[in-house]
């Protein structure tokens, strides 16, 4: 090794000493850096803070500490390989599937998987930012998946930071900003932020520190003018495809993470916007943060905003290094524009292969006139970046520099969690309830209990049990209530989360808190409904229906209703967490309420024994037994005005295969029921959220 590159590497190495020793003292609102947020805000005024209209109440108040500089990270990549399995469609020849499935058994065919990335090597640090760059398709997204710990299976190559191999410890030390926008529709701009302040910041901040921080991020992003609207989303109006994206940069960068990753941060968004984001970025790389960012083609402004480019085309790297060296490098393998032309644009033609005002290498003019003449260029290319560009980078970035043996000791110690269990249960519950309380007080939904209440208390007005087909039409009715509020309870909640997987899934890989917290808060804010509605319902049709009018049997018979509605919830929930699809949740959900309905003990009482089993496992037969049993007593008479005189209820066909005395066994077994169907639905919650990736 010459003079010249020991001393390069010792430069490097004292400043990886600098940075890992003396890192630049923050304020106590110092964000970032210039350019971003590297400036003091004054404190705001009382006024705001009192005046606030959306201002989440959420009482916790911490002493006001410093808050530390994030660790750095040295992110260093080398021959990244990544394909993906091909599902071969089936042959409509027989013969050809028979074969084809022969093959596959003896592992004849070898080429079902797609080669998405081949090769890949590079490395970034603190203070920089790195773009990743290239045509549709060309696998960046898929490459920055990879960097920021979100895909592992079937990936080659070696990903380190600080010299570690990727490890949990990492996921709190990320940011990850996806290309589509995953945000609670139902929130408004400002209160994604509170929330995900008070969820990710750390306890060291005071309540009002946080709050400034949100208020502060939402002035850098542009976003003040849209800050008390929804976020909305599908058929729901809200805030603009820009300012949703601001507000996903804004989700992550809260909370200073060590290595950011963005795929597509200034799409759709105009110039200006776009111009701002990156300097954002920029500021927050310049203080010690490690940036990557996929973009499509830049601005020539934006463009030279870059630290590092990283070009690929078809998966394979053609340029990595300097941004601003990239048309250097190009001229010396004589690729020059022709006219004026945004750098951006001539790295992106040079990665199709169009080369239409670029000059060519000699070499090449042959094939120049040919339909390959693209993929020439793309090969020549590749061939250049693998002997001039990619042994330079292995050499000086991956061997000669090392990383101090206490920034790999730090990138493995798992941060502990910014709030206890209870904390995260506090703050998660209130924007849980605020998310979905629009769903719960839906009018439809009131209407709907009020409509049926009274149109069952006209069909059964002053019900008795005088006779033996008037006590079988008041049984009809006990069991259609039961139906009616376990297919509600059931279908409100089998979909709850397939429709939030995505965000949960994003909050998750982000480390936002515990999978337990968020369970148990979805479970108790639903509940909300799951137990409102059936009251109101009760309260109209009981004293129409002519039950019994004692203030025991009403509420026996209401908690026996939010018994069966809140054990039918926990069904709904294992449903939806076992398959997490919307399609078949739904389904499933029909089949198993089909079935319990069946075996529910009213249209078929005298079940056969090899079909038997089936009733013990449907809360709905518990729970009819049990509303029959609180609703009437063995000993109660009816008949009385027939030939033979009055005769006891228990004497009654109705109650062949239930004995009316008694109740708590139900009561047991449908508790026993709520509890097992919820742990059930938290463990496969856990297994499937696991193995999905954003």
């Amino acid at each position: 090794m010459n003079d010249n590159s020991k001393k390069m590497e010792y430069g490097r190495q004292d400043e990886i000493e600098d940075l890992s020793l003396s890192p630049p003292t923050m304020g106590s609102m110092q964000i970032a850096g210039s350019n971003g947020f590297g400036h003091n805000i004054e404190f705001m005024s009382q006024a705001y803070l009192r005046n606030r209209s959306s201002e989440i109440d959420i009482e916790e108040e911490i002493p006001a500490t410093s808050q530390d500089r994030p660790l750095p990270i040295f992110l260093k990549f080398a021959d990244v390989e990544f394909k993906v399995k091909v599902r071969n469609s089936p042959s409509v020849n027989p013969v050809k599937s028979v074969v084809s499935k022969v093959a596959v058994q003896l592992n004849i065919e070898q080429d079902n998987y797609k080669q998405i990335l081949k090769g890949i090597t590079g490395s970034t640090g603190p203070g920089e930012t790195l773009a990743l760059m290239g045509p549709s398709g060309s696998g960046k997204t898929t490459l920055l998946k990879i960097l920021g710990g979100r895909l592992h299976e079937n990936v080659r190559g070696t990903v380190t930071y600080n010299d570690v191999s990727y490890n949990a410890a990492l996921k709190r030390r990320i940011g990850f900003v996806t290309q589509d926008d995953v945000l609670f529709p139902q929130l408004s701009v400002e209160e994604t932020l509170v929330f995900a302040a008070f969820l990710r910041l750390p306890s060291g901040m005071s309540r009002r520190q946080k709050y400034e921080r949100v208020e502060l991020i939402v002035k850098e992003l542009g976003l003040e003018r849209c800050r008390h609207t929804r976020i909305g989303g599908g058929f729901l109006k809200g805030i603009s495809g820009g300012e949703r994206k601001r507000t996903s940069i804004g989700h992550e960068i809260l909370v200073d993470p060590s290595l950011l990753l963005l795929d597509e941060p200034t799409s759709g968004l105009d110039s200006t916007s776009a111009n701002r984001i990156l300097q954002i970025l920029q500021g927050l790389a310049k203080v010690g943060r490690t940036v990557i960012t996929t973009i499509h083609q830049p601005s020539s402004r934006m463009f030279h905003m870059f630290d590092k480019v990283l070009l690929i085309s078809e998966g394979y790297p053609i340029y990595y290094g300097k941004a601003s060296d990239s048309m250097e490098y190009f001229s010396s393998l004589r690729f020059v524009p022709e006219l004026a032309m945004n750098p951006a644009e001539f790295l992106l033609d040079l990665a199709t292969g169009q080369v239409n005002d670029i000059s060519v290498p000699e070499e090449l003019f042959e094939s120049q006139e040919t339909a390959e003449f693209e993929k020439v260029v793309i090969r020549y290319l590749q061939r250049k970046y693998k002997v001039e560009l990619e042994p330079k980078e292995k050499e000086e970035n991956h061997q000669a520099l090392k990383v101090p043996e206490r920034l790999q000791l730090a990138v493995q110690v798992k941060k502990d969690w910014t709030l206890s269990w209870s904390e995260q249960f506090t703050i998660l519950f209130k924007r849980t309830f605020k998310e979905r309380w629009r769903d719960y007080f839906d009018q439809l939904r009131l209407i709907q209990a009020f409509g049926v209440a009274v149109l069952l208390g006209l069909l059964w007005w002053k019900s008795s049990t005088a006779t033996e087909a008037q006590l079988r039409d008041q049984i009809g009715l006990l069991f259609y209530i039961c139906i009616f509020w376990t297919s509600s309870s059931i279908f409100g909640a089998v979909y709850v989360f397939p429709f939030e997987k995505i965000f949960l899934v994003k909050e998750r890989k982000a480390d936002m808190y515990r999978l337990s917290v968020y369970y148990v808060c979805s479970t108790l804010s639903d509940m909300v409904a799951h137990l409102l509605y059936p009251t109101f319902f009760m309260c109209i049709l009981y004293f129409m229906a002519g039950f019994k009018r004692t203030v025991e049997c009403f509420f026996l018979t209401l908690s026996a209703i939010l018994l069966v509605a809140v054990t039918s919830q926990g069904a709904g929930e294992l449903f939806g967490a076992a398959v997490m699809s919307i399609k078949r949740a739904g389904m499933i959900a029909s089949l198993i309420l089909m079935l319990f309905l069946l075996t529910g003990g009213y249209y078929v009482q005298h079940i056969p024994k090899f079909m038997q089993w089936l009733k013990y496992v449907s809360f709905m037969y518990y729970g009819f037994r049990l509303l029959v049993k609180v609703q009437y007593s063995g000993d109660q008479l009816y008949e009385c005005e027939s030939k033979s005189g009055c005769r006891r209820l228990q004497s009654s066909p109705s109650f062949d295969t239930v004995n009316l005395e008694g109740g708590l066994r139900e009561v047991w077994i449908l508790l026993t029921m709520a509890v097992a169907y919820r742990l059930c639905a938290y463990i496969c919650l856990r297994r499937k959220i696991n193995i999905y990736n954003l």
